[in-house]
């Protein structure tokens, strides 16, 4: 028996979530089972975990979309007991039983090695989050983005993609603004390495203009909406807007002005069905290029037993940086 956050629907709709003991046989067939050690908290999970039943079709269910540990069991060759291995990705969490438990059983083929350098802790301080930012950096170099093009907003920026996209940002020399509506998050952000603060209610009004002075060089957008709206209408020429994330709606009213005579492109940056070689070259970028003492600033703790409340909190947009669960605490 181990244990694991088991969620419930009522019989009047909504969910519940709690700590149970389950086995092995419970968990979904697949060809791999991983000692789970570490989990983070996501806005998804957040959606798992709530009343509302969120992304999650059948239950019971076990949330945590990305988690880290040692595989216990494989009849896959590519993995063998012992091997350290990350997941990111694959809708585990959502549509297969996911990391917030001490074991869980997946596909190979959803698997990553653990890159040396990091422990399982810090894999799982990057996260889904850490992942999706280095994805969005990965896109936006690819497009031509150089430190000598100017400044690159982070909207977000106290949030998981924005917290770990503003410090690898720095880290590779960038000018770096980030975008905050909570002021006790500002020291934290110019510790990550930000160089300009930017209130977030600069940027979540509506306005009827196609296009504003131009300022940013590239950005990476992890709330969508308004925001996103209103910060197409601010790129420089030729720049790109990587989006994240829809935390502010999936709705946007703009116009392809900025596309048209500033030559903006829009990227979609999707983790969840990246292609192994993408997964592991990102894993292994974020290995080198993430500053680990950064990282550190960024980790709050918790247990299996804190994720109810905590599943909640991210969905009013209370948690700062990432979150890192420690499944056997």
């Amino acid at each position: 028996m181990f244990n694991a956050l088991v969620v419930e629907k009522n019989d009047d709709g909504t969910t519940h979530a709690s700590v149970q003991q389950i086995n092995l046989s419970q968990l979904p067939d697949a060809d791999v089972t991983v000692d789970v050690e570490h989990s983070t908290v996501n806005y998804k999970d957040g959606l798992c975990i709530g009343p509302g039943g969120g992304l999650v079709r059948n239950y019971p269910h076990i949330p945590g979309i990305d988690f880290a540990g040692t595989v216990s069991d494989s009849s896959d060759a590519r993995y063998v007991p012992g091997d350290k291995v990350v997941l990111t990705g694959w809708r585990v969490g959502e549509a297969h039983w996911g990391g917030y438990s001490q074991k869980a059983r997946v596909k190979a083929d959803w698997l990553v090695p653990l890159p040396e350098a990091l422990t399982t802790r810090q894999a799982m301080a990057i996260g889904t989050a850490g992942f999706t930012a280095m994805l969005a950096i990965n896109e936006l170099e690819q497009q031509g983005l150089t430190p000598e093009k100017g400044t690159v907003l982070v909207t977000g920026a106290s949030g998981g993609v924005g917290s770990v996209a503003t410090t690898i940002l720095a880290s590779l020399g960038y000018d770096v603004a980030a975008v905050t509506g909570r002021p006790e998050t500002i020291q934290y952000l110019k510790n990550l390495g930000a160089n300009h603060i930017v209130p977030r209610e600069e940027l979540s009004e509506p306005t009827k203009k196609p296009l504003d002075s131009e300022k940013w060089a590239a950005c990476i957008d992890a709330v969508g909406g308004t925001m996103l709206a209103r910060v197409l209408t601010q790129m420089k020429y030729g720049g790109s807007v990587a989006a994240v994330g829809l935390a502010g709606g999936a709705a946007l009213s703009t116009t392809v002005i900025p596309f048209l005579l500033r030559g903006v492109t829009l990227l979609g940056i999707d983790s969840v069905m990246q292609p192994y070689e993408n997964r592991l070259n990102v894993w292994k970028r974020l290995a080198s290029d993430l500053p680990m003492e950064n990282l550190e600033m960024m980790i709050e703790a918790a247990t299996l037993q804190d994720l109810p409340k905590l599943g909640a909190d991210i969905l009013k947009g209370q948690i700062k940086g990432r979150v890192v669960v420690d499944v056997n605490a």
